[in-house]
C-alpha cells in the first residue's frame, strides 16, 4: 500500500480552473461636458444597455445626455449608475467623452486612467499635455481611430452631419434676417443662384456638394487629390465643377464665391492652410465661409475658433463661422452616430482581453492613441508643443 500511495502521489492531479470571472470587465464613466457649449453625449441609453448586458459597468453623470435628449430615467433603465458627483464619473477606469480634456478637469483624472476623447488642435495646451503625461494616462483621439477598411469611422459620421449642417448655417448667414447679403443658394427663376466654393472633396465636402446641390446652387469643389474629386462626382451622380487646386483658378473661383465652405481633413494633426488672408480680402462683402476644418486649426488663414453662442466674426466683410464641433447643433443625431462607433470598440476590450492587447491587435485603435501611458506618441503634437516623442511601436514592442 506504501508503494501505491507513493506511486498515486507523483501522478498529476486534476485543477479547477476559473471560468468567466469577470476579470476583464469595464468600468465606464460618461461625464458631461461644459466646454464649447457641448450638447452631445458619448453613449446612448442602447450603448448603455449593450455595455451593461456583457457585465460592464456605466457610470454617467446626472444630465449628461439631456441637451440630446436622453433623461437620467433612460440611462437608469439602460442599467447606468447615475452620478450626482462628477468626481464619482472620474474615477472610472475609461472615461468616454465628446469634449478634449480641459484645465478644469485635470484634478480629476487619476494614474494609468484610459480616455477615449477628440482632440480639438486650436485649444490643445501644453499645460493639458504635460499633466496628463505626469498621471501616465492613455488618451485616444476617437476621431483618428481607423476601420477595417482603413478608413475614419468617428469623422465620417461627424462629417456627414457637418457637411450637410455647413450649407443650411451658410443659408442663414446670407439670409437679410441675419444681416446677410439677402441670396437665396438656390436662386429662382430668371434670378441665378449662389456660387458655392468647396475646398475638399472628403465627406464633408461630399455632403456639402449633395446638400448645395439641392438647394439649387452652383458648385466648385477643389482638392489635389484626383480620387477623390472622381469618387465625389460618382457618389453625387452629377458633373460638377472639379478642379485641381490651382492658385490661379481657387483665387478666379473664390473672388465669385458666395459661400465658401472648408472640407479638408488631415491625417497627420494640422490642416494645411490653403486660403490666405489676402485673398480673403478679395472676396464679395457679405460672403460667408464656413471653416469645418476649424478643429483641425482651419483651413483659411483668417480663420479663428467660435462658439455656439457667438458663432460668427466678420473680417474683410466676410462672415466667418468657425465652431469646432458643428455636429453639436444636432446633439441626438451626433450622440448617436460617436456610441455608433465608440460602443463596439469598448467590447472589443474585453474580447481581446484587455486594453493592451486590443491594440496589439488593432491597428486601427493604436493610430488613434496620442498618449500611451503617459508617453507622447503623436509626432505633431510633438513638433508643436516641443515635448518629447516616442514611436508607439516601439513603446508596444518593449512592454510585451
Amino acid at each position: 500500500m506504501s508503494d501505491f500511495s507513493a506511486e498515486f502521489s507523483l501522478r498529476p492531479k486534476e485543477m479547477l480552473l476559473p471560468v468567466g470571472t469577470g476579470r476583464n470587465k469595464l468600468y465606464i464613466g460618461v461625464p458631461k461636458e461644459t466646454s464649447f457649449q457641448e450638447k452631445r453625449v458619448a453613449l446612448t441609453p442602447e450603448s448603455v444597455a449593450l455595455l451593461i448586458n456583457h457585465g460592464h459597468r456605466v457610470v454617467i453623470m446626472t444630465n449628461a445626455g439631456e441637451d440630446a435628449g436622453f433623461t437620467d430615467h433612460d440611462y437608469s433603465e439602460a442599467g447606468a449608475d447615475i452620478a450626482y458627483d462628477e468626481k464619482k464619473v472620474f474615477e472610472a477606469d475609461i472615461l468616454v467623452k465628446v469634449a478634449p480634456p480641459s484645465e478644469e478637469e485635470l484634478d480629476m483624472y487619476h494614474p494609468f486612467q484610459i480616455i477615449f476623447s477628440p482632440i480639438h488642435l486650436p485649444t490643445m495646451k501644453t499645460e493639458i499635455l504635460q499633466e496628463l503625461m505626469k498621471k501616465r494616462v492613455t488618451a485616444v483621439a476617437f476621431e483618428y481611430i481607423r476601420d477595417e477598411n482603413n478608413t475614419y469611422p468617428v469623422v465620417r459620421a461627424l462629417s456627414e452631419i457637418a457637411g450637410s449642417a455647413a450649407l443650411l448655417i451658410a443659408a442663414e448667414f446670407l439670409s437679410s434676417a441675419q444681416a446677410g447679403r439677402g441670396i437665396l443658394l438656390g436662386g429662382i427663376a430668371g434670378v441665378p443662384p449662389a456660387k458655392v466654393v468647396v475646398l475638399g472633396a472628403g465627406v464633408v465636402g461630399e455632403y456639402v456638394t449633395k446638400t448645395a446641390l439641392g438647394l439649387g446652387a452652383e458648385v466648385r469643389v477643389f482638392d489635389n487629390s484626383m480620387y477623390k474629386l472622381m469618387r465625389l462626382q460618382n457618389n453625387v451622380n452629377s458633373r460638377v465643377f472639379t478642379s485641381a487646386i490651382y492658385p490661379e483658378v481657387l483665387e478666379k473661383e473664390l473672388i465669385e464665391a458666395d459661400v465658401a465652405v472648408g472640407a479638408v481633413h488631415s491625417e497627420l494633426g494640422r490642416t494645411p492652410m490653403m486660403v490666405p488672408e489676402e485673398l480673403v480680402s478679395k472676396m464679395k462683402d457679405g460672403a460667408v465661409i464656413v471653416d469645418v476644418s476649424i478643429d483641425q486649426g482651419g483651413c483659411f488663414d483668417t480663420s479663428r475658433i467660435t462658439t455656439h453662442d457667438e458663432p460668427t466674426f466678420t473680417k474683410f466683410g466676410v462672415v466667418h463661422y468657425c465652431v469646432p464641433n458643428i455636429a453639436s447643433r444636432f446633439a441626438r443625431t451626433a450622440s448617436y452616430s460617436i456610441s455608433n462607433v465608440l460602443s463596439p470598440d469598448l467590447l472589443k476590450i474585453e474580447a481581446h482581453g484587455g486594453f493592451d492587447n486590443l491594440i496589439q491587435n488593432s491597428a486601427g485603435i493604436r493610430h488613434g492613441i496620442y498618449l500611451y501611458k503617459g508617453t507622447l506618441t503623436n509626432r505633431h503634437l510633438s513638433e508643436r508643443f516641443e515635448l518629447k516623442y516616442t514611436n508607439l511601436d516601439l513603446l508596444l514592442t518593449s512592454s510585451f
